[in-house]
């Protein structure tokens, strides 16, 4: 068996395809590409074939797996609380397999079109005391689970890993893209206390409000940056193309033209407007969680973000303080890559069979299967 030098990722987003090859020995050494910007998904099989020749090509691999990352305005988060009732002896692992298997049953029953990407155990209550990890050798009376499920379309899934199936590509893992990126963000910058990450996408904008490192909520709005060039378009009435471009040289426009006619006036009254109609629906999403958004740390993310800096900021009108993060192609091609490589000790994480050496979350997971 010939052994593989190279982790492949493949970020899907409705208006872009990026990807990444990584070598897993040697984290200076890898090879990144992305598909032109794109409305329409009718190319969309022959875009992935051109970036996987491409990287078979440096690598000098014959890619035959990927690991996939993924977000999607009907992606969805849900949390379970169960609890059980012991008998004062030492907490076993089953008895926590058993609340995450009876969680995840729910979950499969309740939201049949769904594909569970993610199942994070947020706090464990032993006989009234909380904690962010299983404490070992306890004996207790009485537990429960606080259980977070991250959840993508099951019909998006499959339409993904049809594409790469008929290119003899299997697909590992499936990670929502934005929680990925959140985590490695996270950890860059050092971020402790109350922190939101809010990630505009081409469709869908997600909010990931985290804790020190305890994830509290991921909420997704179905509002981004095609919403702008739709209202660009609308009100300038030119097409969507030209608004589009209008958009993303928006910065760059700023700086080079007189504007005599006021467009880049009028253009930048539409963006903000729409930035801070999205941003005011994120504030109500974390005060919906019964959360004061004046305690947290606002991070802006994604590429419907990409139009505005934080040479911009003081001209957005928000309640709050907000940090805007230009990430690149690399930045987040090594989320994924740092998140197979580090998952967080909250995840119950789906591992190869074939590995030997099991720590309690590769047990609990065969357990399912």
């Amino acid at each position: 068996m010939i052994t593989k030098n190279f982790q492949t990722f493949f970020d899907y987003g409705h208006s872009k395809v990026r990807a990444g090859v990584l070598n897993k020995n040697n984290e200076n050494e890898a090879f990144y590409d992305e598909s032109e910007f794109f409305i329409d998904q009718l190319n969309l099989e022959l875009k992935i074939e051109k970036i996987i020749t491409s990287f078979e090509k440096k690598t000098n691999e014959y890619i035959d797996n990927i690991n996939l990352m993924i977000d999607s305005p009907k992606m969805l988060s849900v949390s379970i609380s169960l609890y059980k009732k012991l008998d004062g002896s030492q907490l076993k692992q089953t008895n926590i397999q058993f609340l995450v298997q009876e969680a995840k049953q729910q979950i499969l029953k309740y939201y049949i079109n769904y594909n569970i990407a993610h199942i994070i155990i947020n706090n464990y209550k032993i006989d009234g005391i909380d904690y962010s990890y299983l404490p070992d050798e306890i004996k207790c009376n009485f537990i429960s689970l606080d259980i977070l499920f991250i959840c993508l379309p099951t019909e998006l899934v499959l339409s993904l890993k049809n594409i790469f199936s008929k290119y003899n590509i299997l697909v590992n893992e499936i990670i929502c893209s934005s929680y990925a990126k959140s985590i490695n963000y996270k950890d860059n910058l050092n971020l402790t206390g109350y922190v939101s990450f809010i990630d505009i996408g081409f469709d869908r904008t997600s909010i990931i409000s985290y804790f020190d490192d305890k994830i509290i909520s991921l909420d997704i709005l179905p509002i981004g940056g095609n919403h702008i060039t739709k209202d660009i378009s609308k009100i300038l009435e030119i097409d969507l193309k030209k608004s589009e471009q209008l958009k993303r040289n928006f910065d760059q426009n700023l700086k080079l033209s007189n504007d005599e006619d006021g467009t880049l006036d009028t253009l930048q009254k539409i963006i903000f407007a729409r930035i801070e109609e999205i941003l005011e629906l994120c504030a109500k999403s974390i005060e919906s969680k019964s959360y004061s958004v004046d305690k947290f740390k606002l991070v802006l993310t994604g590429e419907g973000s990409k139009i505005l800096d934080n040479q911009h900021k003081d001209k957005i009108s928000f309640s709050n303080d907000i940090n805007f993060l230009e990430e690149t192609l690399e930045d987040i091609c090594q989320s994924g890559f740092k998140f197979i490589k580090g998952i967080n000790k909250q995840e119950v994480v789906v591992v190869p069979k074939k590995q030997l050496k099991q720590g309690f979350f590769e047990k609990l997971f065969h357990f399912f299967n």
